[in-house]
C-alpha cells in the first residue's frame, strides 16, 4: 500500500525541528481542531511528513516519519471538549534549505497546497506531488529577493 504525505506544523521556539532531531521522536500531542484531529487519525505507520515552522520562519524545514499510529491524547482528557489523538514521530531529515511560505504560494503546483487553502489547520494532507516538489524546492537555490 502507498505511503501518505501529510504536513505538520510547530513554532520553533515550542518545538523545532531541531529538537525532535535532538529527541529522536516525538508525540504530537495538543491538537484541538477536529480536522486535524482526524488527520492524524488518518496517518499510518511509515507515512512520511513535512515538517512546517509556523509564525517564525515560516518554512518547511524538514521531513519526519509517523512512527506510532494514532491513539488517545492524555493532554486532552477531562477538557470536555472532545475526544482527541495524538500520533508519534520520528526525524527522517533536515532539507538541505527551508521552503519558504512565500515560495510555496508563488509555485503553480503548491499554491494549491492545504496549507495554503486552510491555513489554521495545524495537520494536513499533501499530495505525493506536493510532497516531491518541496523537496525538489529545497535543493535548489532560493529565489533573489527584489
Amino acid at each position: 500500500m502507498a505511503k501518505a504525505h501529510w504536513l505538520i506544523k510547530s513554532e520553533p521556539n515550542t518545538y523545532s525541528f531541531d529538537q525532535l532531531v535532538a529527541d529522536g521522536h516525538a508525540v504530537w500531542d495538543g491538537v484541538r481542531n477536529f480536522e486535524a484531529r482526524n488527520n492524524l487519525r488518518a496517518m499510518k505507520k511509515g507515512d512520511l511528513v513535512l515538517y512546517y515552522h509556523s509564525n517564525e520562519g515560516k518554512a518547511v524545514v524538514g521531513v519526519a516519519r509517523v512512527s506510532r499510529e494514532a491513539y488517545a491524547d492524555a493532554t486532552g482528557k477531562n477538557d470536555g471538549k472532545g475526544d482527541w489523538s495524538v500520533v508519534e514521530v520520528e526525524p527522517v531529515k533536515p532539507l538541505a534549505r527551508p521552503v519558504t511560505l512565500d515560495e510555496l504560494r508563488s509555485h503553480e503546483l503548491l499554491a494549491k497546497m492545504m496549507i495554503i487553502r486552510r491555513p489554521r489547520i495545524s495537520v494536513v494532507p499533501v499530495t505525493n506531488e506536493e510532497f516531491a516538489a518541496v523537496l525538489d524546492l529545497a535543493k535548489k537555490r532560493p529565489p533573489v529577493a527584489p
